[in-house]
């Protein structure tokens, strides 16, 4: 070949960076800052409370606007939470650049992989990662595709193949063309394909959106009418009227519940990342939490990615094949995972100088070594090494699901690559290897079985190979297995999405394909990934779990990132999710309790033409003393128990008792003002202290049973608000209960307990049988 007319001159180089046709493109699927703030700040939920607080600002109210500092730490939290992850996941991704030698003026030139441009020629070898899709003009390499195809075992490539960017090199040289750059490679295309975040699946986030879209429907006419009748009926002028009626709607939504679900979350944020797991996207805790199907990968999740030498079995009892293996490991150049496996388990022996070679090859599936005083020695897999196929040792052991080569000895010494021939030899001993499960994964799957997850094992690899690993590493039903190669239409795939629980030869669109299927049959679906292959599924999964180790698209369109990229970490996940959800859903009716009696009482009031009998900053210190601090403390509570029944329907069936309560106690108020004549203060009084007392019902029901902390809770909370309430009279516009009034709230509060006890009792047991009917369904 005229070394004169290879590649490009430089001249032809810069005049396609010019013309953009060059290999400096990054892939990322990651959000931007002005993607995460937008998702932060726009949402109804902010808007609604926004725009009451705009019309609390316009007519001078500002001390009831108080409330929007429980909106802006919520959006803060949100979008610094966000940004972090989003960065330490693009520090995991700087890697030095890679240096390529390149034919440029005719002689062999260093560039990075971003200074390639089209119909460059580029020189690789063995330990490359292919920078840009590439045709091969000469030489022939062994390349490990696993990245983008899942399938571990090596392809071999030479003149006129194409070699796909992101696969690595691992023995042979080639002169290869760059075929595409930047975003036309082919793992940028299939990067690209999973680029646009997909939307949050969360229980508690899609219930308060349910929260306030039903509010968003009632907030703008019950607002309207409460400020027109307060306005021309009542007469109270117009600072008055926008402040009573922003108390009723202010009430219905549940601001503080927001704010807790954002700082449980943020707290397993920062648990998980102490255990080495970065959360991209915090409501993702909670979802895992949901999972009842976990896909997961074999290489590098089921195992280690490593080789162990199981055992070396002799045939001939006249022969040592630990001597001739040392010969053959000192002689040979190969470095895959088999021989390193080898090398770490056996003594190397360097005696003897070996006169010809033949590296190892996937496509022959053996490799030769020759000595002049001891002949040839063959090691293969035992269809191609001394017709060994059939041997009952190496059936027994691929029945394991190990890894068989032969060693085989001929007597005769070969001086070209031409002569060997490795059904002349004899076979002399049986290499049993296996892959190395990960520590621990025989555990955590048991686990996660237990709970109730259905595993599923998603593979590239022989499907036979993947299924009896699967069953070592302990997947229940491994031995229903499928070779996805032998389905062509994409309704036999997902068909066997069900049926199936290993699943071998899968291309990454028939892995997106199984994800699908599995969510269209109401599955919770989590998938484990790690390389471009993967990227699909793990965008289509409700939760996507990436290893550290694998490709930076996997990493940055994951949910969770394993930073020691061990799968046996995610029971710590779901701990916290669940955590998260049975705290939450415990604490929230307390939260639901307002949002009910707001929009009830707001009802009444219109039918009555009545003013709303709370002010913006009495429900802004309830927000604060009763639902955020004993919900803040009891948050963080370790909760592994299963989730069971509805977040939102639970969450309301809790608050109701208690909200009907506050409807009772406002009837009984208003009969008595009407009966005996109190002033409007003393009724004022009276009702505020009746609901922090009604609300604190709610809080001692939060804290069953009682152990050290929520007794502390129950009883601080309970003498804080009311100290508060008397310290702060003037701002929240009440005054002390008298000797008129103390015995008719210590009365009704005797009524209130006795009546709270027995709507709870009904609430618990409605609840049991919905359970209790949901899961015989």
């Amino acid at each position: 070949m005229d070394q004169t007319t290879i590649g490009l001159t430089s001249a032809e180089a810069a005049k396609k960076t010019a013309a953009g046709l060059h290999n400096d493109y990054e892939t990322t699927a990651s959000k931007t800052t002005t993607a995460i703030i937008q998702d932060n700040i726009f949402t109804l939920f902010n808007f609604l409370n926004i725009l009451i607080g705009i019309f609390l600002f316009a007519v001078g109210a500002y001390s009831n606007m108080f409330y929007l500092v429980i909106i802006l730490v919520n959006i803060t939290i949100g979008i610094s939470q966000e940004i972090h992850a989003r960065n330490l996941v693009k520090k995991l991704s700087l890697i030095a650049p890679q240096t390529l030698r390149v034919w440029r003026d005719g002689q062999i030139s260093s560039h990075t992989s971003k200074e390639l441009v089209l119909g460059d020629w580029v020189v690789l070898g063995a330990g490359d990662q292919i920078p840009a899709d590439l045709t091969i003009q000469s030489g022939r390499v062994e390349v490990n595709e696993a990245m983008l195809t899942g399938e571990a075992d090596l392809v071999v490539k030479q003149a006129g193949d194409r070699l796909l960017s992101g696969s690595f090199i691992v023995s042979g040289e080639v002169t290869a063309e760059v075929l595409h750059v930047g975003a036309d490679n082919y793992a940028a295309k299939l990067s690209n394909e999973a680029k646009v975040h997909k939307p949050i699946r969360s229980e508690l986030v899609s219930s308060i959106r349910r929260v306030s879209q039903f509010t968003s429907y009632v907030i703008v006419p019950l607002g309207v009418i409460l400020f027109l009748q307060a306005y021309f009926l009542r007469d109270t002028g117009i600072k008055s009227s926008v402040i009573v009626s922003a108390a009723a709607l202010l009430g219905m939504l549940p601001k503080g519940l927001v704010l807790l679900i954002s700082i449980a979350l943020t707290t397993g944020v920062i648990k998980l990342a102490k255990k080495r797991i970065l959360v991209q996207e915090m409501h993702a805790i909670e979802t895992l939490a949901h999972v009842d199907t976990l896909c997961l990968d074999k290489t590098g999740t089921l195992t280690e990615g490593k080789m162990r030498l199981e055992d070396v079995l002799p045939l001939q009892d006249t022969v040592d094949p630990h001597v001739f293996l040392g010969h053959y490991l000192a002689a040979s150049t190969d470095n895959n995972l088999t021989m390193q496996a080898l090398r770490e388990a056996l003594p190397v022996s360097a005696a003897q100088t070996p006169v010809t070679m033949l590296p190892f090859s996937s496509e022959r599936k053996w490799g030769a070594v020759s000595f002049d005083s001891l002949g040839t020695l063959y090691l293969g897999a035992p269809e191609k090494v001394a017709d060994c196929g059939e041997l009952p040792e190496v059936k027994a052991a691929q029945m394991a699901g190990l890894r068989v080569l032969i060693l085989a000895h001929s007597s005769t010494a070969q001086h070209t690559a031409e002569a060997f021939d490795p059904t002349d030899a004899q076979a002399i001993a049986v290499i049993v290897l296996s892959d190395i499960i990960r520590q621990n994964a025989q555990e955590t799957l048991a686990y996660l079985s237990d709970e109730g997850i259905d595993l599923k094992v998603i593979s590239g690899d022989n499907p036979i190979a993947v299924a009896a690993i699967a069953q070592r590493a302990g997947v229940p039903y491994a031995e229903k297995a499928i070779d996805l190669s032998t389905l062509s239409s994409e309704e036999d795939v997902r068909a066997a999405a069900l049926r199936y629980t290993v699943f071998g030869r899968v291309t990454p669109e028939q892995k997106k394909l199984l994800v699908e299927e599995l969510k269209a049959a109401n599955r919770t679906v989590a998938m484990t990934g790690d390389g471009v292959n993967d990227v699909l599924a793990l965008r289509e999964a409700d939760v996507s779990i990436a290893m550290a180790a694998g490709d930076s698209a996997a990493r940055q369109i994951a949910n969770f990132v394993l930073l020691d990229s061990d799968f046996t970490t995610l029971p710590d996940v779901l701990f916290e999710g669940r955590r998260v959800v049975n705290n939450v859903t415990k604490a929230s009716g307390i939260f639901f309790i307002k949002t009910i009696y707001s929009f009830l009482l707001s009802l009444i009031c219109i039918l009555t033409s009545s003013a709303f009998p709370f002010l913006p900053i009495q429900i802004t210190l309830i927000d604060l003393a009763i639902e955020g601090y004993p919900s803040f403390f009891l948050s963080f509570e370790e909760n592994k128990q299963r989730i069971h029944g509805n977040y939102l329907s639970t969450a309301l069936l809790h608050a109701l008792p208690n909200a009907l309560l506050v409807l009772v106690n406002y009837f009984a108020v208003r009969f008595l003002q009407t009966d005996y004549g109190w002033h409007a203060g003393d009724t004022t009084t009276l009702l505020y202290y009746l609901l922090i007392g009604i609300s604190c019902l709610a809080v001692i029901r939060a804290c069953l049973p009682l152990n050290p902390l929520r007794l502390f809770l129950a009883i601080s909370t309970t003498i804080g608000i009311y100290v508060a309430a008397m310290l702060f009279h003037h701002l929240l516009e009440i005054s002390f209960l008298t000797a008129v009034t103390l015995p008719y709230f210590i009365g009704l509060m005797v009524i209130n307990i006795i009546l709270f006890t027995g709507l709870s009792l009904l609430a618990k047991k409605w609840t049991a049988m919905r359970l209790a009917k949901a899961q015989h369904e």
